[in-house]
């Protein structure tokens, strides 16, 4: 089990990476924060940010693609953590030049620094996305076989919303995602992630650079950016609901998803700084318990209290996958990881952060969004 005294954490101001400072402050790490303080993120006011500092970290906030300054970081620590990254499925699909930019080119900035200056580098755990799978794996009982789905561009004729076997016409059944599965991302965001993923644990392995990629699943908790559209299902229906809006539910509401609490995943980022058996391997980040889109709308509604109720559209959303959720094995033979919490907790957490001011100035910005996915042709 490795040890490291100081850690880069890029795009350590956001959701996730404020709480993997926090994990690593705790476990007595020194920490420096790289991060451009994106407006669709973090607004326009850095009070936010700034009132998290605290002793052993030091805050920078600049792009990952500002070459001079990544550069002189890399010389003062002996880990890299790398978060940063534009986030957002559908936004993605149209702002294509923006999240490849960001998060491929930024990625690609970062390696180049670290294959060409000099420095003392001897770990990186890079944010994967469970989105790079696509559609997650699934089994057909009655061909007692897996099957791979082709990409949805509806619903699936007299199957509804889900998958057919394309051998007997019988509905597959949703099963763990495990990290062999054949990845078919099918939005430029999850690309995107999968750039970032691949490039590291190939110049990791080529340099020598010990490597592990995180894909993390579907993350919420405190501290979600409630004013941005594109941040995730349960902050998005939790921003509505705060404005007593109703959460709008693509398709039937049953899709099955794999929500993680965000102090899992601090959790995971840290064991995977600190033991080396999965190096240069990528692993799962997830609870491995699916839970239904619809359900989750439905508890914070609950948790939250008033009167609105989840709008169930029937309405198809190109690039949205039906089903995904974590196998967990190797996470928990490698990393000796196993999630605490379950997506109750998280909700709860994401509910109480949410009322005892955490939203305070919570934007309802979906239908904005939505607009714009609809000028698109995208749903």
């Amino acid at each position: 089990m490795a040890k490291y005294g100081s850690i880069l954490v890029t795009g350590g101001a956001g959701f996730i990476g404020s709480h993997v400072v926090e994990q690593l402050v705790s476990n007595n790490f020194e920490v420096i924060v790289l991060d451009n303080l994106e407006p669709q993120v973090h607004g326009t006011d850095r009070k936010d940010v700034l009132v998290r500092e605290r002793e052993g970290v030091t805050y920078v906030f600049k792009d990952i693609r500002n070459r001079d300054e990544l550069a002189r970081l890399v010389k003062n620590v002996d880990a890299v953590i790398h978060l940063a990254a534009a986030v957002g499925v559908g936004q993605s699909m149209y702002e294509i030049e923006k999240y490849v930019d960001s998060n491929t080119r930024g990625t690609a900035m970062l390696l180049d620094v670290l294959v060409n200056t000099d420095h003392n580098i001897s770990k990186l755990v890079v944010a994967s996305s469970m989105s790079i799978y696509g559609e997650g794996k699934y089994f057909c009982e009655k061909c007692d076989s897996f099957r791979t789905p082709d990409l949805r561009q509806g619903p699936s004729n007299v199957m509804g919303w889900e998958h057919a076997c394309k051998k007997c016409g019988s509905n597959l059944k949703p099963v763990p995602t495990d990290e062999d599965t054949t990845l078919r991302p099918t939005s430029i965001y999850a690309m995107s992630k999968r750039h970032q993923e691949e490039m590291c644990i190939l110049i990791g392995r080529t340099y020598d650079i010990p490597t592990v990629a995180l894909r993390f699943f579907n993350v919420c908790g405190p501290g979600q950016s409630l004013s941005n559209p594109y941040t995730g299902a349960a902050a998005i229906f939790m921003s509505r609901i705060a404005n007593k809006h109703e959460p709008y539910i693509f398709e039937d509401g049953n899709q099955l998803r794999d929500f993680i609490h965000v102090s899992d995943i601090a959790r995971a980022c840290v064991s995977a700084l600190e033991r080396d058996s999965a190096d240069y391997l990528p692993v799962n980040v997830g609870t491995g318990q699916p839970t239904s889109i619809r359900q989750i709308a439905e508890t914070l509604t609950d948790l939250y209290g008033g009167d609105v109720k989840p709008h169930i559209t029937n309405e198809f959303r190109k690039g949205d996958i039906r089903h995904c959720y974590a196998d967990t094995r190797r996470a928990k033979k490698l990393l000796g990881f196993e999630s605490r919490l379950t997506y109750k907790h998280a909700l709860s957490d994401l509910v109480q952060w949410t009322k005892s001011g955490g939203g305070e100035n919570a934007v309802d910005m979906f239908d904005k969004a939505l607009a714009q996915l609809r000028e698109k042709n995208l749903a």
